[in-house]
């Protein structure tokens, strides 16, 4: 134990729990080689010795804060690949270098990437991607960032609500609705969303902009086919096999990202289905290559690359008494992929 006024050691944490010094360090810095029980009893131990806030301190204080670290959900995702060029174009102009993770939408691994980070010395960490929906599962990542703000961290994010952190916001609501309003306009009424997974705030604000529109034009929302699934252009793909087969008098698929519209475009050309004579199709980023595909893609335009640089902004300068927040705006970009809806 230690005595009093004394700050607790590493070694103090790894006695008490029975482990080696090796492990407990592995432990507090969410490195591979120890079960998640055994790492929560370390991290539990630390906390009640009140060692919790020495690994920041320490780690800060090594002198590596000339590197970010970018955590996104999917590295060859081009919705992440052009915020990311974002990030590092500022951070080249600044000196600095990026370190990027990927937490492939799972929140346990995703604080496993950020307290790697914090082991490398990193001094700011950018977080880019959807956050979850359920406040429990963001808990640990809010607590882990706030210590590392505390202790000269810093931190912004980039389409999170709840992370108490600087962040980026892309207009996801209102470009929601822009997109059905635009099918609706066009005289669409059978309408399918190709949504992301269940959980992921990004996908319920995008599928709330789409209902959003329908209750304007008095159309009730519940009619809306919903099918979710995997937000990438796999997922795209299984959202239209199911669409197609379940609700055969579609005549429009809002895909919630441009990933997933790319998926849906495979699909409906595979089946030899044409778009947009029998089906319009829409996206949501506006990502590079959607203005290439055939059909060029209608969809929701983000400034990605400023996103990112935008974050990188945030964080560098000095920290506020409340979190900033930043709007992205959004346009409507109408390529080929939509058109009138079929009269028969």
């Amino acid at each position: 134990m230690p005595r009093a006024g004394q700050r607790p050691r590493l070694v103090e944490v790894a006695e008490r729990a029975g482990v080696s010094l090796a492990t407990a360090s592995r432990a507090l810095a969410g490195r591979d080689g120890v079960s998640t029980e055994v790492a929560d009893r370390i991290r539990l131990i630390a906390q009640e010795l009140g060692y919790v806030a020495n690994p920041y301190a320490r780690t800060l204080a090594g002198g590596a804060r000339s590197t970010v670290g970018l955590v996104v959900h999917q590295v060859d995702d081009p919705y992440f690949a052009e915020i990311a060029a974002g990030v590092i174009q500022l951070a080249a102009e600044e000196g600095l270098l990026v370190q990027i993770c990927q937490s492939g939408r799972d929140p346990a691994y995703e604080l496993r990437q950020l307290r790697h980070l914090i082991a490398q010395r990193v001094g700011v960490i950018l977080i880019s991607g959807s956050g979850f929906d359920d406040p429990k599962v963001e808990a640990e990542a809010r607590a882990e960032l706030a210590a590392f703000q505390e202790h000269g961290g810093r931190v912004a994010a980039i389409g999170r609500h709840a992370l108490g952190v600087d962040a980026v916001l892309p207009d996801n609501e209102a470009g929601g609705r822009a997109l059905a309003a635009h099918l609706l306009d066009l005289g669409h009424r059978h309408i399918a969303v190709a949504a992301g997974s269940a959980g992921l705030t990004t996908v319920a604000d995008r599928l709330a902009g789409v209902r959003s529109a329908l209750r304007e034009r008095g159309l009730p929302p519940a009619d809306l086919a919903v099918v979710h699934g995997d937000f990438t252009r796999d997922g795209g793909r299984a959202a239209t096999e199911r669409i197609l087969n379940e609700h055969p008098r579609t005549t429009a698929i809002v895909a919630l990202n441009d990933a997933m519209a790319m998926g849906v475009l495979s699909t409906l050309r595979s089946r030899r289905v044409p778009v947009p004579a029998r089906i319009s199709v829409v996206g949501f980023d506006d990502v590079s290559v959607a203005a290439d595909l055939a059909p060029s893609l209608t969809t929701i335009r983000l400034p990605l690359t400023e996103m990112g640089r935008t974050a990188l902004v945030l964080a560098l300068r000095p920290r506020a008494a409340r979190p900033r927040r930043r709007a992205t705006g959004h346009l409507l970009v109408v390529r080929d992929s939509t058109g009138p809806a079929p009269t028969t």
